[in-house]
């Protein structure tokens, strides 16, 4: 048997086989029905227009975004939206990332971080020409990486997004370089076991990156809101507590999942000695819903 490096041919071979096997079924699982041409560049999505959708009536939009790794069909089969958006009527739309792994640039790293706004502002503009998209009722989430490119959004068009809401969000975008006028209302889950962004911040097992701890997070986020110190509780489960903050300017609420791994509660279950645990005591989809639907942008 002859030696390539140390590698028999045989074992290399075999693993060429594989990496190309998983490459050619991640290519079929990464499928989008749409494009449209951004600073320079051919970015996808993945849009879905329930049957009920009426051209006459002002509809609702619901912007997912994925995370680091992650593709737009694969946020859509963790999150549920699609089927939430056929029970309520509303458009949802899984933009994609760049780079593979998938990325969304939120925070420098030597990278044009406002080329991604750009093209979900664009991705906006398309969708409003195209359908008939309530201004006022333009909603984004996102996990993880998706939850730090969520914020940036709130941060840099707080005149086109009504309401936000974050899950396993990495909060890497400063915000003291946050000018915007406008506070948004902001709906935030975390796992208090999450392996890649610790809910008490630090570097993770997967990334050296000085994550801050999620509730200073957001605190400081319901500071910026015009929220006061007094919160009320929101009582879910033993292991689910969430509390709104009083008196703000644009609500926040926030949602501990205690065990909870780097997950999206109530959704499709991840590997779970990669991600942590997946709670059911609470759908993470449904209860950010609610909260849109409560907070409409106001003119």
């Amino acid at each position: 048997m002859r030696i390539l490096i140390g590698i028999p041919v045989s074992i290399l071979g075999a693993a060429i086989a594989l990496i190309t096997v998983a490459w050619a079924a991640y290519r079929i699982a990464d499928h989008t029905n749409g494009s449209i041409l951004s600073g320079g560049e051919t970015r996808r999505y993945l849009l879905y227009v329930p049957e009920s959708y009426n051209p006459n009536l002002a509809t609702p939009l619901v912007i997912s975004i994925h995370g680091f790794a992650q593709w737009p069909a694969h946020q859509s089969q963790l999150t549920g939206w699609t089927e939430l958006a056929n029970e309520h009527g509303f458009i949802v739309i899984h933009p994609s990332g760049t780079g593979f792994p998938k990325r969304w640039r939120t925070s420098g790293f030597g990278e044009n971080i406002s080329s991604d706004v750009i093209f979900l502002s664009d991705l906006i503009t398309k969708l409003e020409t195209e359908y008939n998209i309530d201004p006022n009722r333009i909603f984004v989430n996102g996990l993880s990486n998706g939850g730090g490119m969520t914020i940036r959004m709130a941060c840099e068009l707080p005149g086109r997004i009504a309401a936000i809401g974050s899950v396993a969000g990495a909060y890497t975008f400063p915000w003291s370089e946050c000018l915007s006028a406008r506070p948004v209302p902001a709906i935030i889950f975390h796992g208090t076991n999450d392996p890649i962004v610790p809910f008490q911040g630090g570097p993770s097992r997967d990334f050296d990156i000085p994550f801050p701890a999620i509730p200073e997070w957001v605190d400081t986020l319901a500071r910026r809101n015009g929220c006061s110190d007094d919160v009320e509780d929101i009582p879910i489960s033993d292991a689910v507590n969430g509390i709104e903050y009083m008196g703000c300017d644009a609500d926040v609420i926030f949602f501990t999942i205690t065990g909870g791994g780097h997950t999206w509660p109530g959704g499709e279950r991840l590997p779970e000695f990669l991600t942590g645990t997946t709670t059911d005591d609470l759908n993470a989809t449904q209860v950010m819903w609610e909260f849109f639907i409560n907070h409409p942008l106001q003119p």
